[in-house]
């Protein structure tokens, strides 16, 4: 078994960092209260805030060894954009005071048959906001960084190219003895040309 040692150490702190700026970010969000549609709004915004933190102390690993952040454009389109449809609809909805379009929301939850369904979920719109930042934050990933090109260097002695000349494809003089002398060819113009 291989053991990592400064690598799990260094995880392992990290994580906690984030869990704690988690929790403080979970503290501040109860300050803020949601008394009104723009104080609802700002709780929601810090509770998902505190899911990306989390998600991103796992990418800032990947940052110390050399890699590059990079955020993944099927996980956004086939993960995030969903995610942030369905909690975006039933944050709406379910939002105090009857704010932003939440009449309209509740009005299309209805007329779907799933009012039941979204007053359940709706309960746990802070586990929501988390889990959405969440998301949001595991959209990001750290690949390798791409390794610049190198000039050739002008000094590095290269191979001779071989050079072809007419007197390298003559036959050598062995070669003449075996075949024996060879006539000489017209090329058309009446002058004599040699084949070979």
């Amino acid at each position: 078994m291989q053991r990592y040692g400064l690598y799990d150490a260094t995880r392992g702190l990290t994580t906690l960092a984030a869990v704690g700026a988690a929790g403080v970010l979970l503290w501040v969000a109860t300050l803020v209260g949601q008394g009104s549609d723009g104080r609802f709004w700002a709780e929601m915004g810090i509770v998902a805030g505190a899911g990306l933190v989390v998600a991103l102390s796992q990418v800032i690993g990947g940052w110390t060894k050399g890699l590059t952040l990079r955020m993944s454009p099927s996980t956004l389109l086939l993960v995030l954009l969903p995610v942030l449809v369905v909690v975006g609809w039933i944050l709406m909805a379910s939002q105090p005071a009857h704010g932003w379009h939440a009449g309209t929301f509740v009005r299309w939850t209805g007329d779907l048959g799933l009012t039941g369904l979204l007053h359940d979920v709706a309960l746990w719109h802070g586990v929501l906001a988390f889990g959405s930042g969440l998301v949001l934050g595991l959209s990001f990933d750290t690949v390798p960084a791409m390794a610049p090109a190198v000039a050739p260097d002008a000094t590095a002695r290269t191979r001779p190219v071989p050079v072809r000349s007419p007197a390298a494809n003559e036959p050598v003089t062995a070669e003449r003895r075996e075949v024996g002398p060879r006539a000489p060819v017209s090329s058309g113009d009446g002058a004599p040309t040699r084949t070979g």
